[in-house]
Order: structure tokens, then C-alpha cells, then sequence
């Protein structure tokens, strides 16, 4: 049986569960008292490495990781994510952990709030601002969203370490296709009904986005009222959201193996903030948005109120796929047969903030 494992990341420290299907051990908190946003599980080497963005009340935010599947862990005696003193600005948090791909294998890239994003070639040990990105000369009209300014979302293209793209709460979607020394904004289809202009060049409120498995130049992207796919890596945006109960959400993810499918949880509303039609549901595509099916065997049947975050919903590389979301009443549940059935495999945890997993053996 495939061993995946399964990292949990809350308000109040992190969760680490090993195991599949019907058999799983969840122990934890690591980092007890802290606000976990990020987690990074990078399998490119032998040993995988796990990288968590903790939040201490008291001590501030900071980068751990671990060579041993969690059992211990190393902060940096210097903190590993920081701005230069030039920017004037000091780090809030760390939002994204993203090892890159294969063609950069000890890259790891860190988003963060402000909203700066940070780059590793030491597989997140140390990191240094980004500055192209910092210095866009449309950063002084980005406006924070409801959790801040921040870098949340970082993807890369397996086929080139160079083409990145980002997606920053609430200035939208940049791309680079030169390892970072120039971004462009990139945004054209996806909307802004918050603002006069429905359709700025920048300035939506993006929540997410995942990469195809199969068609790489197809991204996923959950919106601030909205889901839409991009065919050319984010040049153009297409509504999707039709057949869903909902287009606000806040997570999406794509399977690990399967091109046009692709997972969410949508949301009553932005004023609503509980599960669309107050079920618990997962809703999945499998011709990449042109329709959508209601996943719930084995989820709750009665009135829900657990929403579920922007980091909150992943899939691990097995196959079938495994997929998993924790929501903020504590609860996280799992499927091992790519979302056709589920079960809750813990309950009563802290606000869960992220939820990652791979297989490690």
C-alpha cells in the first residue's frame, strides 16, 4: 500500500499524519501555539524535505524543515525569510512554500505577506527577495484583501525553471518568463466586480490557482466571485463557473495524473462566508470546467458551516489520487479514490489554515 504523507497546518500548530485508504496516524501539534499558513513537502531528492511557515504570537514568523518526515526540525540561526532593510518593510508571515520543478531541483520559492515573493537555491535553508517582482511598477496601487497584501500562490512550469507565475491578494496574476527579472501583469478574462472597472489590467481579487497535470499551459483559477481556466499559462482567462452553486471560493487544486480535472469548494458568498447551500461538498470537473459533478460520499449531510481556505484543499501524487481538505471548524476529511468517496479522519482540530501531502515510500 502506497505510504502518503499528510501535513496539516492550523491556527494553532501542525499535524502530521501518515498513512492511506482506511489507515491513518495523526499526531501533533508540532509547533504548538503557532499559526501554521505554509507547508512545502519537496520529494525531488532521496530524502524529502518539509518546509512549514510557523507564526509565533511572540516571536514572530519564521521557516522550519525537516530531512526526517518531521520528527525533527531546523530553524536558521538567521531568519530564512527577510526584507532587506532598503525596502522598509518587515516580514507579517510566510503564505506560500513552493519547491520548484525538477529542472531546478534545490529551488524553493516563498510568497509572502507583504506581498513580496522570495527565492531559495538551497531547498529553502535561505532566501532572498525577488526584487523585479517588489519593485513592479504597479505595486504602490495594490490594495490588501480581507487577509492582507500577500504573495499566497506561487506555480512553476515543470518544462522551464524560468516561467513562474504568482497570484497576489488583491492585485491578481504576474507572470515571468525570465526566472524573475521581469513580471507582466496577466489577468485578461478574470473579473473584479468589487471595483468601477470590472475588468482592470490588475487589481482582481484571485484566491488561487493550480496547474493542469497533463496540459501544462492549463490553469485553474478560484476567484473572488469567479472560476476560470487559462489554455496559453494565464495569458487569457474563460469563465468556468457555470454548474457550480456557487463561483466564490476561496480553493482549488488539480488531479495529480488526469488532465481536465480539477477540484473546489465553493462558498455561499463573500458575505455568506459558510459552504454553498450550507453543504459540505466538493464539487470536481473532469473536462477541464464545462461541467462540474457534487462529490459528498461520506461527507456531512446536514446544514455545514466549515469553510474551507485557500491552502486547504490538495491531492497527493498517488493513483488513484488521494485528495484532502481541512475547514475552519476543525475538521479534515480524505479520499483515497480521487474524491469518489470520503471519510473524516480527524475532528476538533484548531482553524485549519493548509493541508499538503505526497507519497514518501
Amino acid at each position: 500500500m502506497t505510504d502518503v504523507l499528510l501535513t496539516v497546518g492550523t491556527r494553532k500548530g501542525l499535524f502530521i499524519g501518515r498513512g492511506r485508504g482506511g489507515r491513518w496516524q495523526l499526531d501533533g501539534p508540532h509547533f504548538n501555539a503557532q499559526a501554521v499558513y505554509s507547508i512545502g513537502i519537496d520529494t525531488r531528492h532521496s530524502v524529502p524535505r518539509l518546509l512549514v511557515g510557523g507564526d509565533s504570537a511572540h516571536w514572530g514568523p519564521s521557516v522550519f524543515h525537516s530531512d526526517d518526515l518531521g520528527v525533527t526540525w531546523t530553524e536558521p540561526g538567521v531568519p530564512a525569510v527577510k526584507f532587506p532593510k532598503d525596502t522598509g518593510a518587515s516580514l507579517e508571515r510566510v503564505w506560500q512554500l513552493h519547491p520548484a520543478g525538477p529542472a531546478a531541483p534545490d529551488v524553493v520559492y516563498a510568497g509572502s505577506e507583504p506581498a513580496g515573493l522570495f527565492r531559495s537555491e538551497d531547498r529553502g535553508a535561505t532566501f532572498e527577495l525577488v526584487r523585479p517582482l517588489w519593485e513592479h511598477p504597479t505595486r504602490s496601487r495594490w490594495m490588501p484583501g480581507g487577509g492582507g497584501e500577500a504573495v499566497h500562490t506561487v506555480v512553476t512550469d515543470p518544462r522551464d525553471a524560468n516561467a513562474v507565475t504568482v497570484a497576489v491578494s488583491s492585485a491578481g496574476v504576474f507572470r515571468s518568463r525570465d526566472g524573475g527579472a521581469s513580471w507582466s501583469t496577466s489577468n485578461k478574462g478574470v473579473s473584479a466586480v468589487f471595483m468601477p472597472d470590472p475588468a482592470p489590467d490588475f487589481g482582481q481579487c484571485v484566491h488561487k490557482i493550480a496547474q493542469d497535470a497533463v496540459n501544462l499551459d492549463r490553469l485553474y483559477l478560484q476567484n473572488h466571485w469567479g472560476v476560470f481556466r487559462s489554455d496559453d499559462a494565464g495569458a487569457n482567462w474563460t469563465d468556468i463557473g457555470s454548474g457550480l452553486p456557487s463561483d466564490f471560493g476561496f480553493a482549488v487544486a488539480a488531479h495529480p495524473h488526469r488532465g481536465d480535472v480539477a477540484y473546489v469548494f465553493p462558498i455561499q458568498a463573500d458575505s455568506d462566508r459558510v459552504p454553498a447551500d450550507r453543504r459540505c461538498r466538493i464539487y470536481r470537473t473532469t473536462d477541464a470546467g464545462e461541467s462540474w459533478e457534487a462529490l459528498a460520499s461520506g461527507l456531512p449531510e446536514g446544514d455545514h458551516f466549515g469553510t474551507v481556505l485557500r491552502d486547504a484543499l490538495c491531492t497527493d501524487d498517488a493513483d488513484p489520487a488521494g485528495v484532502y481538505f481541512g475547514n475552519r471548524n476543525g475538521e479534515l476529511y480524505a479520499s483515497a479514490d480521487d474524491g469518489d468517496n470520503w471519510r473524516q479522519l480527524a475532528s476538533h482540530l484548531p482553524d485549519v489554515l493548509c493541508v499538503r501531502a505526497a507519497v514518501v515510500g
